[in-house]
């Protein structure tokens, strides 16, 4: 099950490459996702499921796939990203979503496709998963997270905040004394009040909590453009308000409808969003499932050992040997 990794000198991308295909596709009860396809047109189909939720696919993803053998597409998902309407919670759970990665994979003709998904991305991804085993041939998880109220608890309830006391500082700071106890709800008030330059100030802080702990060496998270941030902050409070609209669990309780498909999990050891009890717990007693635990490394996608195992498992799966 495990493999602790190891020895994987530079982080290793494939060069910049441009989409072949850019288009939109009308999903159905207002939404209207952008989707992208890069690399080998007839080549090995893989669907990028992005974080957040509400995080938006980039062009840093493409560059995980060899372009010589695979044909990665990548979507942004309702109310983020390029898709539209922009920050909308309305029709927008993970139902929805599932529905919207088999409208995407019958309106672009594509069989079955591997599924790449980090974070919220690897929620969605065995969500789809266990709706869709059929379409799965491959699931390939990064920064694992099951959607269960202990994790919320750890991010928003003051677990993360016993290691970074100041930054747990500045998120509760637009808080009153009162509503702390609840963070999530009191986001939820005020990143939902109808006040759009209300919205945008406690978006900032909503993100560069998470910003700041994704990786292991943030000296200054920075500051997402507001635009960005107030959709990710929306989005991603609605779906923790919700429980991610899915049963405690459930992700953990169906793994029997997918325990034939293989899966790779790329998990970093200090991963301070989303701790590594969750990938461990998934893994565990799955034969088809290898577990890659990442010294030295976060929950970012960009971490250089992350992005490295990540390169490398995708070269695996195509028979490259690395």
């Amino acid at each position: 099950m495990d493999r602790t990794a190891g020895q994987f000198g530079a982080a290793r991308l494939y060069p910049h490459i441009d989409p072949f295909d850019r288009r939109k596709i009308d999903v159905g009860d207002g939404h209207v996702l952008y989707v992208e396809q890069a690399g080998n047109p007839h080549g090995e189909p893989v669907v990028v499921l992005h974080g957040g939720p509400g995080g938006g696919c980039s062009p840093y993803m493409r560059r995980f796939f060899d372009p010589s053998h695979y044909r990665a597409i990548l979507f942004d998902q309702r109310g983020c990203g390029l898709s539209t309407p922009h920050a909308s919670v309305i029709a927008n759970t993970t139902d929805h979503l599932v529905a919207d990665i088999e409208v995407i994979r019958k309106a672009l003709n594509i069989p079955q496709w591997s599924v790449f998904g980090g974070s919220w991305g690897a929620t969605l991804a065995l969500a789809y998963a266990q709706r869709h085993p059929g379409a799965v041939t491959a699931l390939i998880l990064r920064g694992v997270f099951l959607a269960m109220q202990a994790e919320l608890d750890w991010f928003y309830g003051g677990g993360a905040a016993r290691f970074w006391p100041e930054r747990w500082q500045d998120f509760c700071e637009p808080i009153p004394e009162a509503e702390r106890g609840d963070m999530i709800a009191a986001y939820h008030r005020r990143l939902f009040s109808g006040n759009e330059t209300e919205e945008r100030r406690l978006a900032r802080h909503w993100i560069m909590w998470e910003n700041g702990l994704a990786a292991m060496d943030v000296a200054n998270p920075g500051a997402a453009s507001p635009g960005y941030a107030r959709a990710f902050a929306r989005l991603e409070c609605h779906y923790f308000r919700n429980s991610c609209f899915l049963e405690e669990a459930q992700l953990l309780r169906n793994r029997h409808k997918i325990e034939h498909i293989p899966c790779q999990i790329v998990q970093g050891r200090y991963d301070m969003v989303c701790p590594p009890v969750g990938a461990w717990a998934l893994a565990k007693d799955w034969q088809n499932c290898r577990l890659r635990m990442v010294p030295g490394s976060g929950h970012a996608l960009s971490e250089p050992r992350i992005t490295a195992e990540l390169v490398a498992v995708m070269d695996e799966l195509r028979g490259q040997p690395v």
